[in-house]
């Protein structure tokens, strides 16, 4: 058996356990380890916030080894490997995981004698370790959000047990099958990873676009760059490859000057390449005319290697977030300027609602990422203006027309919620407006910045959806306009979405609802779950990739953070039970 061992070779069935594995040496090696929480093997020797599902993972074999020293071995430690080197199939970097290290190690720890017990732990274990770690940054993610104000919901429990998925794998010779198990189970997250893989060989293998305009270019127009920029449509898949297309940019007859014959003769930029552009224009948050100007310009000559980054940045949010509720559900993309509002997540077919919205400002008013719930909605809404407007907007408009209220149909009121009884402006009650003393509150009506409708979903932000009198602004393609609540374009729709299930609620009673002067408060029989997410890369609904600029620089903070990423701690994952029942009670 030990000759075996030795050539590395698979031993023959036993009815009982190896020698190996039942040898106390190995054991106290293991234990040592374990207990010292370092590793000399690893680039991040530390394993400190590992040392929980390790412990739990080698308490299951009675400190006996996992990788070594069975008749599975040699299959077992290369799958493992495999998988770790396949790492960046998820966006992350194998580097991470020491996977050279171990590869280079393996032929040595299959040559070991059974009695090197030090060695053979120390191998074993670091496979293991290294293992757990690619499978937890996999499920939960490297970073904490809460530590890049994505104020997500932390997990209640933990549903996926690392330690025993690993051990069940190599009981059951299904190592290769672990990721599937672990990977976001979200719909948006293998289509994405198809996506990474297609677009690092895009990147590797397609001429990056480099297009020089000096006006804004339209169909008809003549460009030396047409050819280029038809090649670059069809390989990101805009533009469907059309041998006729090639000739339409050609003139139909040459001239009768010969002299003219050997001048260089222009491309035109004709409407089936326009076509493309506009299909473009639409996945990269643009408005689809055709027109290529400066914004249509930068994004095409963005490189294709900036797009395999924000794929991979699209997968590790996807991973912060906790199992959602596959009921019905309200999701806001920021950078996208969209929201979607879904029957269920979970079903391929279920009622979508989508529809335009204003976010907050990118340098003042940036709108929070946040999950929470919506219980109810305000028809004929009171604007209660926060005293950061009152101060730096308000005031100083007041202070020049003491008739500025009455103007924009505002009153004071107590800060008090309980006393909404106005107060007339004079000196004094001015001086406890310019205290905090006194709120400002804006009454519905046709000036009311909330428009005809609220949906107010508690979070300590403040922020909310609501409807707006300022109806131009969703025609522009870049939406950033608001303080940092979310207006949304069709406040009906959404309305109905939302009180489909509530009795004595339709389409002309929520239109009635809207257009009667008098406030009124509708609560929710079910509360509806609430994203605001921040991603710059997603699938839409009809399977469309679209790819959005980075409006708040949060791409760019994550990428630094990943930079510096180490063990994620489980600690900042999940409730303790103090801390749930604190939230509960709040």
């Amino acid at each position: 058996m030990q000759t075996l061992l030795a050539l590395g070779l698979p031993m023959p069935a036993a009815p009982t356990e190896d020698p190996l594995n039942q040898e106390p040496g190995i054991a106290q090696e293991i234990t040592a380890i374990i207990s010292t929480k370092q590793h000399p093997y690893l680039m991040l020797s530390n394993f400190e916030n590992r040392t929980e599902d390790i412990e739990s993972l080698y308490k299951m074999s009675n400190h006996q080894l996992l990788w070594l020293g069975n008749r599975n071995t040699e299959k077992n430690i290369t799958d493992g490997l495999n998988l770790l080197a396949k790492a960046a199939d998820h966006g992350l970097n194998p580097n991470n995981y020491d996977v050279e290290t171990l590869q280079r190690n393996r032929q040595i720890a299959l040559l070991l004698k059974p009695d090197s017990y030090k060695e053979l732990a120390l191998y074993d274990t670091a496979l293991s370790i290294s293992l757990l770690r690619y499978l937890h940054d996999l499920h939960y993610g490297r970073i904490n959000p809460q530590g890049i104000n994505f104020n997500l919901k932390l997990r209640e429990k933990k549903l996926l047990d690392l330690p025993v998925l690993i051990k069940n794998s190599l009981t059951q010779n299904t190592l290769t099958e672990l990721p599937l198990s672990v990977e976001p189970q979200l719909k948006q997250y293998p289509k994405l990873k198809q996506a990474l893989a297609n677009y690092r060989q895009l990147a590797a293998n397609t001429p990056r676009l480099k297009l020089n305009m000096k006006k804004t270019l339209l169909p008809g127009d003549a460009h030396p760059q047409i050819g280029e920029l038809r090649r670059f449509l069809i390989a990101v898949g805009d533009l469907p490859e059309d041998k006729t297309v090639i000739s339409a940019e050609k003139p139909s007859h040459l001239p009768k000057d010969k002299t003219a014959i050997s001048t260089k003769i222009v491309p035109i930029y004709t409407d089936a390449v326009a076509t493309g552009v506009k299909a473009f224009q639409k996945r990269h948050g643009l408005t689809p005319d055709g027109h290529i100007g400066k914004g249509t310009v930068a994004m095409l000559n963005e490189p294709l290697s900036q797009r395999v980054i924000q794929i991979e940045l699209a997968m590790e949010r996807l991973r912060w977030l906790p199992e959602l509720n596959t009921g019905t559900s309200i999701i806001v993309n920021i950078p996208a300027f969209q929201l979607w509002a879904f029957d269920s997540i979970a079903q391929a077919d279920a009622n979508i609602v989508n529809m335009k919205v204003v976010v907050g400002k990118a340098l003042k008013h940036q709108t929070p990422v946040l999950m929470a719930e919506m219980h109810y909605i305000d028809f004929m809404p009171y604007w209660n203006v926060p005293f950061s407007i009152t101060k730096k907007e308000i005031l100083p408009k007041l202070l020049q027309n003491n008739n500025y209220l009455n103007q924009e149909n505002m009153e004071l009121v107590s800060v008090n919620r309980n006393t909404e009884t106005p107060t007339a402006l004079n000196r004094e009650t001015l001086n406890m407006l310019q205290q905090g003393k006194l709120r400002i509150r804006q009454r519905p009506g046709g000036k009311n910045a909330l428009g005809r409708i609220k949906f107010i979903f508690p979070n300590k932000e403040d922020v909310y959806l609501h409807d707006t009198p300022a109806n131009a602004l969703f025609s522009q393609s870049r939406r950033d306009f608001s303080h940092g609540c979310v207006r949304v374009a069709n406040p009906q729709k959404l309305a109905e979405f939302v009180l489909k299930n509530q009795d004595d609620w339709n389409p002309e009673t929520i239109q009635l609802a809207m257009n009667t002067p008098k406030n009124r408060r509708v609560l929710l029989k079910e509360p509806i779950p609430v994203l605001f997410f921040y991603t710059t890369a997603f699938f839409d609904q009809f399977d469309n990739l679209e790819f959005h600029p980075d409006i708040y620089g949060h791409d760019a903070v994550l990428l630094k953070a990943l930079s510096k990423a180490n063990d994620l701690p489980d600690q900042s994952l999940f409730f303790s039970s103090n801390t749930a029942q604190e939230a509960l009670i709040k």
